[in-house]
């Protein structure tokens, strides 16, 4: 039977950085279901239709394959057989998939193919509503989150370091859209699992956090 661990969350929580440490430190595989939906924003924005246009959009998903592939323990995301893996994490794009996750026949490709994953092998899986819709019998449910403050700033340095434009203020109020449009949205809004565990990662370290659920995962083995 294979273990499976969901890590839900807000934006900028530190999800996939977490995920992913913890999938090679307890050799699992890691899913990132936000790049999924990423891809499938791509094309949409590729194809020019607007994220209102929820008709256009899923009639789009007909044609949309999205696929995960391995390259030296590393997710790369297929969209229609194309890497997309760099280009998916624009700002730009992550707002579009925000905004068109919010689709039934959207989640429901990408569910059932994450489901599947999550079957056969022993899987870390971050995302919005992975242990409340996705997963909803994970062995280890956590909700990740850290105070938008500490989500703003995080991001501001990184845009830094890349040499990007930034203002915090416009980071602080995007985070808040996303939560908000996230945690209210009709179709598995982001919400704590009743059987999750909160982890709070404002005042943690990368490290500190991953052994956190390390051993919270001891504790269920």
């Amino acid at each position: 039977m294979s273990f499976n661990i969901a890590i839900d969350g807000p934006a900028g929580a530190g999800k996939s950085t977490i995920a992913k440490q913890l999938a090679k430190e307890l050799s699992f595989i890691y899913v990132d279901t936000g790049a999924m939906y990423r891809s499938m924003a791509l094309y949409f924005m590729r194809n020019d239709i607007a994220k209102e246009d929820e008709a256009a959009i899923s009639d789009a998903c007909k044609t949309v394959e999205v696929s995960i592939a391995y390259e030296n323990g590393e997710q790369q995301v297929l969209l229609n057989g194309e890497n997309v893996s760099k280009e998916i994490r624009k700002e730009e794009v992550g707002k579009m998939a925000s905004a068109t996750s919010v689709y039934k026949e959207v989640r429901k490709k990408l569910v059932e193919l994450q489901q599947k994953l999550a079957a056969d092998k022993d899987v870390i899986m971050d995302g919005r509503d992975i242990g409340t819709c996705v997963l909803p019998n994970a062995q280890v449910k956590i909700y990740l989150t850290a105070s938008v403050e500490t989500r703003a700033e995080r991001r501001y340095q990184e845009l830094l370091e890349k040499g990007a434009a930034c203002d915090l203020e416009v980071i602080k109020k995007d985070i808040a859209d996303r939560d908000y449009q996230d945690m209210h949205r009709e179709i598995s809004p982001l919400k704590q699992a009743e059987d999750a565990i909160l982890v709070d990662s404002s005042d943690m370290g990368i490290e500190e956090v991953v052994e956190t659920i390390k051993n919270i995962y001891r504790e269920k083995c």
